[in-house]
This record gives C-alpha cells, sequence and structure tokens, in this order.
C-alpha cells in the first residue's frame, strides 16, 4: 500500500481550504494525441490554463508520448504523468520560445528555453510514475550564431543583465522554475536533456522526492541545480549524469540556504554532491546524509570528467558569496577519484556584467562525519583557502578512505600552485604531495578518529598540512610513505595537538618543516616509530 506523503497532503488540503474544487482534465481531452509525432503542446498547455482558470486542479497524461515544446506551468496545477506517460522535447528549436526571466543571475548566460517554465508561481506540482525526456541529443552542442545572438540581444527587456552565452542558448533546459512557492516534483523519471535537467531559481519551499535523473546526452547535463533557493528537500533521488549530479548553486545575489538532502543515490562522471561553482549569493545551513555516492554506470564517451567521476563531495565558494554551517554524514562512495573537495577561491563572477567584483568569501563551520570511501583514485583530498583568506572551522571525523596507490615518487619541496583565480576542481591542482589530505591556508581544523590507505604502496604522504593555524589530529591512522618512510608533513603548522594516535611500523611519523610552533603529542602509542616527531 503506498503512503502518500505529508506534502502531498498538505498541498492538497490547502487547495480545498481556498474553496478551490479538486478538478482533474486529461489532455487527451483538450486534443493531445500521445502518438510521439503529432506536436501536443497546444492542447497540454490549454489543459493546465483551463485548470488554472478554474481555480486550480490536476492536468493528467494518460499512458502515451506527448511530443511537445514548451509549456508553462500555472500557479495551484499539478500535471501528473501517468505510468506508461512519456512527455517528449521537440526536436525542433522553434518549439520553445526565448523567455527573459525577472530575476537577474549570472544564470542569465546560460538559459533562455526550457521544456517546463514557470515563474512567480505558487502550489505547483510535477507527480506521477511518467517520464519526461528531453530527446537532448537532437541539440548536441548546438550554437548560436552571430546572426542569432543579435536577434536575442534586441528581444532583451534589459541589457544591463548578461547577454545569454552562444554555447548554450539553443539547447532547453527540461525543467526551469524561477521565483516559485511551494514546489512539488515527485515520482516521476527525467531524461536526456538538451542542457541542465531541473533548474529551481530563487524558489521558496520546494520538495524533489523519489525521481529518477538520467542525463548522458549532450554538455552541461547536470542532474539537478537547485539555485539561490531556500527551504529545500531533496530525498529518495537516484541519479547518474555526465556531469554534476545533485549541485546547489547561487548564481544570484541570494544565497541557497536552508537545505535538506538524505536518502539519494549519485552517480556522475564529474561531481555527485557539489556546492559551486557559482557561489555569488553564497550557501548557508545545508545538511546532506544517508546518500550513496557511485562512479557512473555509464561508461560510453563522456563530455565532461571523467567515467569514474571527479570528486564525491565538492565544497566551493570562489565568487564572495559565503559558505558556512555545512554538516554532511553518512555517506559511502566506491570508485570515484576524489572523496572530497574543499575550495575556498576568488574568481569574482559578479550577478551582472557591470557589478562591483566581490573579495574573497568566508568559508566556515563545516562538519563532516562517518564517511567509507574505498576503491578510489590517486587525486587526494584537499582542503585549500587562499593567502589571506583561510578555510575556517572544518571538523573531520569517523572517515575510511582507502586509494589505489602506486605513486612512486614524490617532490620534496611540496610546491603546490596556488591558482586563486582558477575554476575550482578536484584535478585543479594537478599531482598532490599527499594520498590522503592536502591542506593549506586553513584555521581550526580537526581530524578524529580519521583512517587513511592505499592498496599499492604509495611514496606520498598521507596527510600535508601547510598554513595551517590550531589543527587537531585525534585517533587519526595512516600507512607512510613508501619512499621515506614517513606519514605527516607539517609545514608552517602553529598550535597543533596529536593524541591518540597508534601508527603502524614506520621510521617518522610527522616531520616538521618551515615556521611550525607549538605542536603537542599526547597519548600516543609510538612504540613502533623510530622517531615519532623530526623537526626539519
Amino acid at each position: 500500500m503506498r503512503i502518500f506523503p505529508l506534502f502531498f497532503l498538505f498541498f492538497s488540503a490547502a487547495f480545498l481550504c481556498q474553496g478551490v474544487p479538486a478538478a482533474e482534465i486529461s489532455v487527451r481531452d483538450l486534443g493531445a494525441v500521445g502518438d510521439g509525432v503529432a506536436l501536443d503542446t497546444q492542447a497540454i498547455q490549454k489543459a493546465i490554463d483551463s485548470m488554472a482558470g478554474a481555480g486550480g486542479g490536476r492536468v493528467l497524461l494518460p499512458a502515451g508520448a506527448y511530443l511537445s515544446g514548451t509549456i508553462y506551468l500555472r500557479s495551484h496545477v499539478t500535471l501528473e504523468l501517468r505510468e506508461g506517460a512519456v512527455l517528449l522535447g521537440s526536436p525542433r528549436l522553434a518549439d520553445y520560445p526565448v523567455n527573459f526571466c525577472k530575476y537577474r543571475s549570472y544564470s542569465d548566460r546560460y538559459c533562455v528555453r526550457a521544456l517546463i517554465w514557470g515563474e512567480d508561481l505558487e502550489e505547483i506540482a510535477i507527480v506521477g510514475r511518467g517520464v519526461i525526456d528531453g530527446q537532448g541529443a537532437k541539440f548536441f552542442r548546438a550554437q548560436a550564431s552571430d546572426e542569432e545572438l543579435e536577434v536575442l540581444k534586441k528581444t532583451m527587456p534589459d541589457m544591463a543583465r548578461y547577454v545569454p552565452h552562444s554555447a548554450y542558448v539553443n539547447r532547453p533546459y527540461g525543467i526551469r522554475l524561477i521565483g516559485c512557492q511551494n514546489v512539488l516534483v515527485e515520482g516521476i523519471t527525467l531524461q536526456n536533456s538538451p542542457m541542465w535537467m531541473q533548474q529551481y531559481l530563487h524558489c521558496n519551499h520546494v520538495t524533489l522526492r523519489d525521481l529518477r535523473i538520467v542525463n548522458h546526452c549532450n554538455s552541461n547535463n547536470d542532474m539537478i541545480d537547485i539555485d539561490s533557493s531556500r527551504n529545500v528537500v531533496v530525498t529518495g533521488c537516484y541519479g547518474d549524469t555526465d556531469d554534476d549530479a545533485l549541485t546547489l548553486k547561487s548564481t544570484g545575489p541570494d544565497p541557497t540556504e536552508n537545505v535538506t538532502i538524505s536518502n539519494c543515490i549519485l552517480r556522475s562522471h564529474v561531481n555527485a554532491i557539489k556546492m559551486g561553482t557559482e557561489s555569488l549569493g553564497g550557501f548557508r545551513n545545508i545538511t546532506i546524509s544517508n546518500c550513496t555516492i557511485l562512479s557512473s554506470a555509464v561508461d560510453r564517451n563522456h563530455m565532461a570528467g571523467n567515467v569514474p567521476g571527479y570528486a564525491g563531495i565538492a565544497l566551493e565558494t570562489v565568487d564572495g558569496g559565503p559558505l558556512e554551517r555545512i554538516a554532511i554524514s553518512n555517506i559511502t562512495m566506491n570508485g570515484i577519484t576524489t572523496p572530497i573537495f574543499m575550495r575556498l577561491g576568488d574568481r569574482g563572477r559578479t550577478v551582472t556584467p557591470d557589478a562591483q567584483r566581490p573579495q574573497a568569501a568566508v568559508f566556515r563551520d563545516v562538519s563532516i562525519d562517518n564517511i567509507v570511501a574505498t576503491g578510489v583514485g590517486n587525486i587526494a583530498c584537499s582542503i585549500t583557502g587562499v593567502p589571506g583568506h583561510p578555510i575556517r572551522g572544518v571538523s573531520l571525523s569517523n572517515i575510511r578512505i582507502r586509494c589505489a596507490g602506486g605513486v612512486e615518487s614524490v617532490s620534496d619541496d611540496l610546491e603546490v600552485p596556488e591558482v586563486v583565480e582558477k575554476y575550482p576542481e578536484s584535478t585543479m591542482f594537478g599531482a598532490l604531495p599527499a594520498y590522503g589530505f592536502y591542506c593549506r591556508h586553513v584555521e581550526d581544523l580537526t581530524f578524529r578518529n580519521v583512517t587513511v590507505g592505499y592498496k599499492e604502496p604509495d611514496a606520498r604522504y598521507a596527510l600535508v598540512c601547510d598554513d595551517v593555524e590550531n589543527l587537531g589530529l585525534e585517533t587519526f591512522q595512516a600507512m607512510p610513505s613508501s619512499k621515506n618512510s614517513t606519514a605527516l608533513i607539517l609545514k608552517d603548522v602553529r598550535n597543533a595537538l596529536i593524541r591518540g594516535c597508534s601508527p603502524p611500523e614506520m621510521n617518522v611519523f610527522a616531520r616538521l618543516r618551515g615556521g611550525c610552533r607549538n605542536v603537542t603529542t599526547f597519548g600516543n602509542d609510538f612504540g613502533r616509530i623510530n622517531t615519532p616527531i623530526s623537526e626539519e
């Protein structure tokens, strides 16, 4: 027996409280053919408008294939795709009118078209057991000509905002909702978008539940983009995408905040869980729990990243917006390249072209707990700020990571480029001197009950800390470098406490370099270590 979600019950009750009849209409009653050949846009839109005019209700797509261009949702209307129903995106660009939304954001560069569009709506839903298929391969890397862009510019209502980019403007999104409140998307399958699968921009109270998303047919094939939105719940979703999977962005001036993500299975050729890269408004009050991250099941030619995927968890703020109060727990990973990537950078994108370039943001108060990552690649986890702008207040606990290993050399100078303005990605630094964690420009960093190791002997170090202040290592277990039998390199580390560690046999547990000071050890079992701490 199926239990109806509380949100749906509330949603229905809200309609009844407003005196809205529990009406419904089938798109076939208004002329939809559903044979996958005839264009059904007009009939679907007429059904939606009819329900909206009646005060609200449900528009049904029974079993069939409904070819459509852009359809516009209306307030108090639920679009239900019954089992066996497929909403097919038209392969003709002319069936997707250009739309300029009111809300200014950097994503003005990306999108003026979508299969499903809604702006400034309330109490809307897309539900059912049917499929939305954007037929994105029909728009494979479609680009607008210079002539098309000139025509587009003439229709823009506001020239103070970004002009759409030729690489994106002719590839419609699957779903684009802007400024909407009380949104429910539940149960459906979404696949094959020409670009991002779904974007929720500047929305409030959004619930995404029990969705299945497969997006591997074009560039920029994201799974879900929550963008400058607040009060969002994502749960029970499965996604396998060529580009980023579950993505939080803030392309507008407002933060993405008050978000709960849980019980999802995520696969991606790039990043499975990501905040960024656009981070103009920042990210606040985010919890992510009970998720499984795997390498993509689609191993054919990838347009972004690589088949295993770049990072399991990528937390990035590079455009001035704060990243703070983030809690991530109970995540398993297998087969991806890098489990954890945190980056505070200074790229400085803006909401509009003439806006003042922002300063580097704050990145603080992040907790990551109960992570198991096996079969991962050879690009270490990294936690990096930039000179003068450290990441602050990161706690890592109950983490087990086992990488492939087999790297035969490591540079003794530990030099890693700063690349302050570079696009943030776990691969951005090239080879790192650590196989476990590389940390630079960080304050108040704690590792508690963290174990890192490798499958094959590796010359790199388990942990390298450079310019770190207030470092706590408690029960940190690691296999040593196969080159010089050392586990840790601490360079310019101030105020560190190492306790409760019981490392395996090795020559040196930690080498201190540069301006290290106030490094204290307490309650460790160094009985198998020749020289627990070596000052160089």
